[in-house]
């Protein structure tokens, strides 16, 4: 599978075109046996041809908008095109007034030129991890697709049509691992930056106090090709020695109830970085624990949701999904001094996290517990609350810092999907790239057949 950055140097040396790169993405979204009804809200396949023709003379001139300029890209189902109503991969919108204009994310890509093929399934309102959708169907997970499983969410297309060549990379959301928990399940790279680098004008929120748009690719490099287009500063990588690395394996919550598949996968790539030279220091970190008390009757993201959702539901109760809806009522039982009380402990919790990890490179932990289940188990209630809450559990460590965060593959070929998570504080989002770009070559030679 070409990558994004691999696609952007084919074209730079002139060795490809971005009308090829568009036209597979588009076949493959067309495909009759494949996910793309599923992974897809909408399509814009005529003017993403258009888009990579213009492209293609653009390159040949030799003045390209950007490096990614005529690749197709997509965006997902919550960010404002104009003239288009923002579903948010809901029946609840059919009736909203068609955005104005498009979300600014999206005009940065436009200004870029990139192809952008589509809008992205997702779970309903991004309120959930697992990725799936009663409304629109949900895409399957590219391993062992037969058996239909999960491909993590929200951002549940965003994931599959990346696996799936339908796009070479994808903008998605992530308020507790949208991009990272489906980029693991899926065998992808999904990174999330510090929120305040990608401005959210014309993105429709769940939670405005830990919302941050980050993207799926095949590699560090993809995303930050990517990164780099839609964030208002581009970060700059340098080259990391391994030999020099400390990094943090918190103790408390991250490491519990790790299946079998994942464990391995977690141990075998610890080994791997020891024998690099990679200090690995177990750190108790028992703040962890107090996100469970915190989160109890439904935090920060259930209050914040419901502050926006109140009125729709109590005009269109019926058109939600019920495991979203049951999620977001639950904010309606916190109050105003609720609410202040939240964000006090979350501001003193951040200090000492914050604290804690300084003087670490990164922290890792595996980026999900648990391979991804099948779409039919999780049709029984219960078994969908508790297999969403330990998909999100050490994912959302990283927003509730305000921090960022990066899940690379760490699996063997032919296995489950199993990411491998390296995270750090707020705006320390170069450091951690650079990082993951020497962890993933180490992690890539040490899975090789």
């Amino acid at each position: 599978m070409t990558t994004l950055w691999q696609a952007s140097q084919q074209l730079s040396a002139g060795e490809s075109d971005a009308e090829t790169f568009t036209d597979q993405a588009l076949s493959a979204i067309g495909a009759e046996a494949g996910e793309g009804t599923r992974a897809f809200t909408h399509v814009y396949a005529s003017r993403a041809q258009q888009q990579a023709q213009q492209a293609k003379a653009r390159w040949q001139q030799q003045q390209p908008r950007s490096a990614i300029d005529g690749l197709p890209i997509s965006i997902k189902d919550l960010f404002d095109v104009a003239g288009e109503i923002t579903a948010a991969g809901s029946r609840v919108m059919r009736d909203a007034p068609p955005a104005p204009a498009s979300a600014q994310v999206v005009q940065r890509l436009m200004q870029a030129g990139a192809a952008i093929v589509g809008k992205t399934n997702m779970t309903e309102f991004a309120f959930s991890g697992l990725g799936i959708n009663p409304h629109y169907g949900t895409p399957a997970n590219p391993w062992q697709r037969a058996e239909k499983r999960i491909p993590g969410g929200s951002s549940s297309g965003a994931a599959v049509a990346v696996a799936d060549g339908m796009c070479l990379a994808a903008v998605g959301t992530d308020t507790g691992g949208s991009v990272r928990i489906p980029a693991a399940l899926c065998g992808l790279t999904g990174f999330k930056p510090s929120a305040s680098r990608i401005m959210q004008a014309g993105t429709l929120p769940l939670s405005t106090s830990l919302d941050s748009i980050g993207v799926i690719a095949h590699d560090v490099r993809s995303c930050w090709l990517l990164d780099s287009v839609i964030a208002e500063q581009p970060l700059t990588l340098s080259e990391r020695d391994l030999t020099q690395a400390r990094f943090a394996i918190p103790q408390t919550r991250v490491l519990d109830g790790l299946d079998q598949q994942v464990s391995h996968a977690w141990h075998h790539a610890l080994e791997t970085l020891r024998a690099q030279g990679v200090t690995l220091v177990e750190l108790p970190l028992t703040e962890l624990a107090e996100l469970e008390t915190m989160n109890a009757r439904g935090g920060i993201i259930a209050f914040e949701a419901w502050q926006w959702h109140q009125t729709q539901v109590q005009q269109h109760a019926a058109a939600y999904d019920p495991q979203v809806l049951t999620r977001i009522q639950r904010g309606s039982a916190l109050s105003a001094d609720d609410a202040e009380h939240l964000y006090q402990q979350r501001a003193s919790w951040q200090q000492r996290v914050t604290q804690a990890i300084a003087p670490f490179d990164g922290v890792l932990m595996p980026t999900v517990p648990q391979i991804a289940p099948t779409i039919a188990e999780l049709d029984d209630s219960e078994r969908y609350r508790q297999v969403n809450l330990l998909m999100l559990r050490n994912t959302s460590v990283i927003n509730m810092l305000d921090g960022c965060a990066i899940s690379l593959p760490c699996h063997q070929p032919g296995s489950a999907p199993v990411g491998l998570m390296l995270a750090s504080g707020h705006d320390n989002d170069a450091t951690l790239l650079s990082w993951a770009l020497a962890l993933e070559s180490t992690l890539q030679r040490s899975l090789q057949p």
